[in-house]
């Protein structure tokens, strides 16, 4: 078990930098997750740990150990790919134990590193099984078991679980933070998943073109969003988003009002403000009783009801004049969560409140938070 320190790391391909100055520290036996979408660096932060790419600039550690320059055989991990990979013509065994009879261990030694392994991962009485007869899910183990019979430093994961189906892939989520328990060493993921970061993880990090945006526990990252940027990504369906202005007395959009006192919020008249709040915390003025502190009501008529079985996703129009966009998220919209038992129908007009406890207010200009919550 080791942590993971990156210092001042950068990356540039020519003219593209797909890492930027990124500085992170990963604690011994945490499971981190790299998350952002594609193309933001996190896979090129994963290859940089692992030795499988170089850095332009910067410093990699392994415990107290600087990697930079050393080959990936030489740094004590072991990567989880995508691509499983397994050996088609060679059974699980034999899949398993390659890198142990590569680097010429004694047969009792991989026996026993085997055995350990398939226990961890339960694959108990496959061993003489070749990859074409096994499911994903156990292809999938197989390749986890033969990361663990190394008993490397660190365990690296680059969406080890992209290209198995949804059921398997929550399965496999479960198995994994298991493994992690039962292991006590420490995991360094990556996925464009929210739901795997979120639900596996100690901290993430979530990254967006190639800088660290926010590393933090799952919930503060979903609670204290540092920035627009993060407060859009983290949550699904993701945060809802209103442009506007501060004025003496409150928030003033186009079509939202929300009274406050600008000196209590850290905000200042005439400043350009973008309020957030997420789908949960909006609520039918009938149901205002399960806010906090609600807001005035807020006018608006249904466009389009997604049915999602313990929930409704009711998207919103404040003006029946607004022109959708194709997404439902565009200005003079508004998407809300609600029991599948509500009696709303499209094209009815309704009355909204947000929890105030719940808002969110950013500078437009830099994408920073500003406040959590209007107290």
């Amino acid at each position: 078990m080791a942590s993971v320190t990156l210092e001042n790391i950068t990356k540039r391909y020519e003219d593209v930098t797909a890492v930027e100055d990124m500085n992170l520290e990963v604690e011994h036996g945490e499971f981190l997750t790299l998350v952002g979408p594609s193309g933001c660096g996190k896979s090129t932060t994963m290859e940089t740990i692992a030795g499988l790419t170089l850095p332009t600039e910067g410093s990699v550690y392994i415990g107290d150990r600087e990697v930079t320059n050393l080959p990936p055989k030489d740094r004590g991990i072991s990567m989880v790919f995508q691509n499983i990979a397994l050996f088609p013509h060679m059974d699980v065994y034999d899949n398993i134990s390659f890198g142990l009879r590569l680097r010429k261990y004694d047969q009792e030694e991989v026996d026993r590193r085997v055995e350990e392994a398939a226990d961890i991962v339960q694959l108990e009485g496959m061993m003489d099984r070749m990859p074409s007869e096994m499911s994903g899910g156990q292809r999938q183990r197989v390749a986890i078991a033969r990361a663990i019979v190394r008993e490397p430093d660190v365990f690296l994961m680059d969406e080890p679980l992209a290209n198995l189906d949804a059921e398997l892939r929550v399965h496999m989520r479960t198995q994994l933070q298991r493994l992690h328990r039962q292991l006590d060493t420490t995991i360094v993921y990556v996925t464009h998943d929210q739901a795997q970061a979120m639900t596996m993880s100690d901290r993430i990090a979530v990254i967006d073109g190639g800088r660290l945006q926010q590393v933090a526990p799952p919930l503060e990252c979903y609670n204290e969003p540092t920035n627009l940027f993060v407060a859009g990504f983290i949550g699904s369906p993701a945060m809802n988003f209103v442009d506007g202005v501060i004025e003496e007395d409150g928030f003033d959009s186009e079509y939202v009002t929300v009274p406050l006192n600008p000196a209590d919020q850290g905000v200042e008249p005439a400043q350009d403000v973008t309020l957030g709040v997420r789908p949960e915390d909006v609520y039918l003025a009938d149901d205002q009783r399960k806010a906090q502190e609600p807001t005035d009501p807020i006018d608006a008529v249904v466009d389009v009801m997604e049915p999602m079985g313990d929930e409704v996703f009711v998207y919103l129009l404040f003006d029946r004049d607004v022109e959708a966009s194709a997404e439902g998220r565009g200005t003079g919209q508004l998407l809300i969560s609600l029991s599948p038992d509500t009696d709303v129908t499209e094209g009815e007009d309704v009355k909204v409140v947000a929890d105030r406890n719940k808002i969110h207010l950013f500078d437009t200009d830099s994408g920073n938070a500003i406040t959590h919550g209007l107290t």
